[in-house]
Order: C-alpha cells, then sequence, then structure tokens
C-alpha cells in the first residue's frame, strides 16, 4: 500500500518537529524533540529500502545523517550530572524521560548500520548502558525507592530531580535493549538483566491494565491508572508497551491478556461510532469497560500494527484501509470517531511516521478464510453506525464481502415481528460492530449480534447475525 506523498514531505521538510498547524508551519511552543527525531528516522530508514522510494535514497539518507546528528546535540553529556547519557523531551526542556531511551536508540542505530558513524553507536550505548541503567538501579541506592524494583524511574532533571514513578510504557525500550545485545555484545550481559529485571516487574502491572507504579517512600507502593478512582489509561502509552514486550518475547499470555482486553472495549450509547478495529481511543476507563473520550489517538493504529499484522488480521486490514482513505485526516494527533475530523488543528509528526510505516508494512492478507472469502464471498455494503437510538445515524460506506448465509432457527432468537427469513447470517474479514447497517442484495440490516472467532488465539474472522431493517 504506498504511502501518501504527503506523509513523505511532511516527514522531509518538518522532522524533528513535534507539530505542525497546517497553514502556519511548526508549532514553535512544542518546538524540536530527539524522540520526534527517532521515529522520524524509523520510518525513513524504511523507506530507504522500499521499491517507492527507490529514487531518493540519497534525500533519504541525507535526512537520516540530519537528524541522527540533531539527536546527539540533544544527549546529556556532563557525566556528574543525574541524567547523564539521556536525551531531553523536547529542545526547550531540562527532563529526560527513561521511555526516550526507546524512542531514540533504535534510531541511532539504524543511522549507525546505514553509515557506520560510531558516533551514533556510542551515544546509543550511553543512553542505554549508563542512563537507562542508573534509572533503574541508582533510585534505590538513594533512598529514592525503598528496594530495587526492577523498573525504570519515569525521569532524571538536569537540575538533579528525580521523578520515581515507574510506567508501564517503559516496557518499549526492550526494543532499544535488545538490539543493543547485537550491536554491542561486550554489554550483552548487562542489557539481558536490564529487560529480565524490567520484565519481571512490569508484568503484573500490564496484566491488571496500570500505567505507572508509584514506589515508596515517596509513593504509596501500589500501582495506579488515572481519572476518577484510577480508571483510566491511555492508550498509546500500553500500546508502546505492548510492543516492546511482544517485540522481546512475542504473542505470550500477558500479551495476549492485555491486547484482547483492551480490544474487546467496543462502542457505548455514549460513544457509538468507536470501532477499535480502526484505532484505539485516546482515554478508556477499563474498570467500566468503555472509552472515555471521543477521539481516536491516531498513534495507536501504527504502534499496534505489528501485532495485529500477526493475530489479528481483520484489524489490521480495516485499520490500513481506513487510514488509506482517510490519510490527510489521520496526520493529526486525534480524530473524531465518526467523522474523522480533527481534535485539534496540529498535525504530528509520531503519528504521521507510525501511520506511514502501517502502510510500508501493508501487505493484503493471505488466510484461509480469505482465500475461501475472495472466491466464494458475496459483495455488500457497510455503514457504519454514529448514533444509536431510534433514528439512528450513519457514516459513509465501506465495501466488503462476505459469506452470506441463511440462518438457522438454532442460531437466533427471533423478535416478535420478525420471521426467520429476516435474518442473515455473516462471516466477514472485518471489525463490523452491533448496530452497524448492511445492505446485502438491496435490502437493508442492522447487525445485532457478533462473535470473533479464533484459530490459536488468533482472530480469523467474525461472526455476525443480521435482522432486517423494516421500512428501509
Amino acid at each position: 500500500m504506498p504511502v501518501p506523498e504527503a506523509y513523505y514531505r511532511f516527514v522531509m521538510d518538518y522532522a524533528p518537529y513535534l507539530y505542525v498547524k497546517p497553514g502556519e508551519g511548526p508549532d514553535a511552543q512544542w518546538g524540536k524533540a530527539a524522540f520526534s527525531a527517532g521515529f522520524a528516522v524509523d520510518f525513513l530508514y524504511e523507506a530507504y529500502f522500499d521499491p517507492q522510494f527507490d529514487d531518493r535514497s540519497t534525500e533519504i539518507e541525507a535526512k537520516i545523517v540530519e537528524l541522527a546528528d540533531w539527536m546527539l546535540t540533544q544527549q546529556v553529556t556532563d557525566n556528574q550530572n543525574v541524567a547523564y547519557g539521556g536525551f531531553i523531551s523536547t529542545e526547550n526542556s531540562t527532563t529526560c524521560y527513561s521511555v526516550d531511551v526507546g524512542r531514540t536508540v533504535p534510531a541511532l542505530l539504524k543511522a549507525y548500520e546505514l553509515t557506520s558513524n560510531m558516533r551514533y553507536l556510542n551515544s546509543a550505548k550511553l543512553a542505554t548502558g549508563t542512563f537507562l541503567f542508573n534509572m533503574q538501579q541508582k533510585p534505590a541506592a538513594l533512598g529514592i525507592h525503598d528496594r530495587f524494583y526492577g523498573g525504570f524511574a519515569r525521569a532524571g532533571d538536569t537540575s538533579g530531580v528525580w521523578q520515581p514513578q515507574m510506567d508501564v510504557e517503559s516496557l518499549y525500550n526492550l526494543i532499544a535493549l535488545g538490539m543493543l545485545r547485537e550491536s554491542d555484545p561486550a554489554g550483552e550481559r548487562t542489557y539481558q538483566t536490564m529487560i529480565e529485571d524490567a520484565v519481571n516487574f512490569y508484568r503484573v502491572g500490564i496484566e491488571g491494565l496500570n500505567l505507572y507504579f508509584d514506589p515508596a517512600p515517596s509513593g504509596d507502593g501500589s500501582w495506579h491508572r488515572v481519572g476518577l478512582g484510577d480508571d483510566v489509561i491511555y492508550d498509546d502509552s500500553v500500546a508502546y508497551a505492548l510492543l516492546g514486550l511482544y517485540e522481546y518475547e512475542g504473542y505470550s499470555g500477558t500479551v495476549q491478556k492485555t491486547y484482547q482486553a483492551i480490544n474487546a472495549i467496543e462502542a457505548s450509547p455514549h460513544y457509538p461510532a468507536y470501532n477499535p478495529g480502526i484505532c484505539w481511543a485516546g482515554y478508556i476507563n477499563v474498570k467500566a469497560k468503555t472509552v472515555a473520550c471521543d477521539y481516536y489517538d491516531a498513534v495507536a493504529a501504527g504502534i499496534l500494527a505489528k501485532i495485529r499484522r500477526s493475530h489479528d488480521k481483520p484489524a489490521c486490514d480495516f485499520s490500513a484501509k481506513t487510514i488509506k482513505a482517510h490519510a490527510e485526516e489521520f496526520m493529526f494527533w486525534g480524530t473524531k470517531h465518526a467523522t474523522f475530523a480533527p481534535v485539534e488543528n496540529k498535525q504530528a509528526m509520531a503519528t504521521v511516521c507510525w501511520l506511514g510505516q502501517l502502510l510500508l508494512d501493508y501487505e493484503p492478507p493471505l488466510t484461509r478464510f480469505t482465500q475461501v472469502l475472495n472466491s466464494k464471498g458475496e459483495k455488500l455494503t457497510l455503514y457504519p453506525v454514529t448514533q444509536m437510538g431510534d433514528v439512528p445515524a450513519y457514516g459513509e460506506a465501506v465495501e466488503l464481502k462476505a459469506i452470506v448465509l441463511q440462518s438457522k432457527m438454532e442460531e437466533v432468537f427471533i423478535e416478535p415481528g420478525y420471521l426467520i427469513n429476516d435474518y442473515l447470517v455473516l462471516h466477514v474479514f472485518a471489525p463490523i460492530r452491533r448496530q452497524d447497517k448492511v445492505v446485502c442484495n438491496g435490502v437493508a440490516y442492522e447487525v445485532t449480534s457478533i462473535r470473533d472467532f479464533m484459530f490459536r488465539n488468533d482472530v480469523a474472522f467474525r461472526k455476525a447475525v443480521l435482522r432486517r431493517l423494516h421500512g428501509q
């Protein structure tokens, strides 16, 4: 699936800025950031080897070098500073976050692979083997934690201030640590120990759908979310954590359990247009099992793509096609569930880079079910519900294929006023939802129930029962 030219030009013209206001230019309030440069390098590195950009490899390499060189200027090089080796979060900040190691080091190692410039490798080793190591080890030794936990302190400031909370998002650092085991064999044992300590600590937190641990004596020694009653999570934080853990241990019980728990949270009367198969919402109330905002955190679709490509192919396919059809709207950091309109007039570098990688890596899914669907499937039109109630409203039409079957008495609960031939059963390779409208052979139906069919713990297809919409 070709990457839109607008995505490529956005990265080439504006990285490492965090945000760009269309018609105005870069958002000066946020400025530039090392992690923004890191994500840009991640995208450009894939583009460099993609046939779509064969004729632009020289300019891509030059931009990668430009960004990697700039990242080095954002690293703390004072070996007496608590944040030594870290990257300041933005060019105007004094705070170095642990998770930013995961967002920068892979890019530096890719730049090193492309150019053989030792400065990039040395910077990556310093960020990981020194700064991140200290974020894991030093707080306990200094009495900031009451003991060694294995998690990474959230941040160190160049003024000497620590933020001792330990975020599950820092599991994303496992990718950087894993890469350095290969690039820096002398430190392999250290990196592996750091990985094992982190995984052992964070596992219980992420399985509980938590965001951070607040260690004693400064905190209460408990896991937390955010919002009223500690009920809400940030979707991107958990998505980063899942990807880091997935890269280390594959689709383990922890990854599967956590992904499926969040992905199972569907639309509600308050947010009827939400479809987790497209992307996750920015805020999710995991206790009430409902989304807590009316927009998609667009970057999450890209972060989750690798997991979905192997284990939830229907969602990956539907997400990629939706993003491709609304490429401009998804350049913004948040897009409304119902209309894909931007939440704010800010295009985001991280979002464009992650979605650019999703599109670069996209291939039409090939499974036993899709083979049957392609040869035997019937064409139908899906209208996603955007407003529930007595007079529902629907979004734009989406063309799909499905295996369409007449329902059987034992498969449906026939409601008053309906006959058995008012019902259909679909087997479909898309995350359709309850109350969506489906038009099949000119007849309109409403989805009344759905069920995912799994094969070896992966989503194979979705079965839906449809009931005729009278009067349409």
